[in-house]
């Protein structure tokens, strides 16, 4: 199986990679299988999953097999006039918002992938109030962004993105919550190649899928490895930049919330 890429090497490969053609579909195209994120700007898990994982979704061919859509809300709340608060504070729901514009602005995946990571990245550097540097940096316009996100439109798209979160069957219980073909891979989300191969339904799979190990039929069977931030009701939690980047983050949630 082909070495992985670091995070600082996945960085520098979205950062300087020209953005490619889409390549020409032949006759008999395998359909894509259905991958969505579901997670919340300065959730520290989802943050670390976009940086040092999910960016693999661009290595060996993956990305042609897949149809990716990232939801930027988590465990937000939508009130009764409309207002949305956010569970790591206003902040993230502002870093929710422009990551939602860019989505809007720039559809191309290559593109607005690529400005979420720089963002993200920032998260896990507890460097985050300096995004907008993320424009500089990937020679991106920034007005479509700065228009959006300070006007109305930008709250609309959060509230599409509620509504895209709330209908989820069965509802998420926690970020990052990612979905493949329909299935949400609870606590082994970092898995998350495994499981787009097994759904792969074409006759020449992605490089990245040999030697892969099948994942487990029942899903509620594998041990829950990877770090999540539960839906907590409304109860502010302590952000990337609070905790710091150890990995046994401790999340400030009531012992009920599982």
């Amino acid at each position: 199986m082909a070495a992985r890429l670091g995070a600082p090497a996945l960085l520098l490969l979205l950062l300087t990679t020209p953005v490619a053609a889409a390549a020409v579909a032949g006759d008999e195209a395998p359909e894509k299988v259905a991958v969505a994120l579901y997670y919340e700007s300065l959730c520290p898990y989802s943050a670390r999953f976009v940086v040092d994982h999910f960016a693999r979704v661009f290595e060996d061919g993956l990305l042609d097999a897949v149809d990716l859509t990232l939801v930027p809300y988590g465990n937000a709340r939508v009130h009764a006039g409309g207002e949305i608060s956010c569970q790591h504070g206003p902040y993230e729901c502002l870093l929710n918002t422009v990551e939602a514009c860019a989505i809007d602005a720039w559809p191309d995946l290559d593109v607005h992938f690529r400005f979420i990571y720089c963002v993200e990245d920032l998260v896990v550097k507890r460097q985050y109030k300096s995004w907008d540097s993320c424009f500089q940096k990937l020679g991106l316009d920034p007005k479509p962004v700065t228009e959006c996100y300070k006007n109305e439109k930008g709250h609309k798209l959060e509230l599409k993105y509620a509504n895209q979160t709330d209908a989820l069957v069965p509802p998420h219980r926690y970020v990052p919550w990612v979905v493949v073909d329909g299935q949400p891979l609870l606590e082994d989300y970092e898995n998350f190649e495994a499981y787009i191969c097994k759904a792969y339904k074409g006759t020449s799979p992605p490089k990245v899928c040999e030697g892969l190990v099948h994942p487990p039929m029942a899903l509620e069977t594998v041990s829950a490895r990877n770090g999540v931030t539960y839906n907590s009701g409304g109860i502010k939690l302590a952000t990337a930049e609070d905790e710091g980047r150890d990995s046994k983050i401790k999340m400030r949630l009531p012992d009920y919330d599982n």
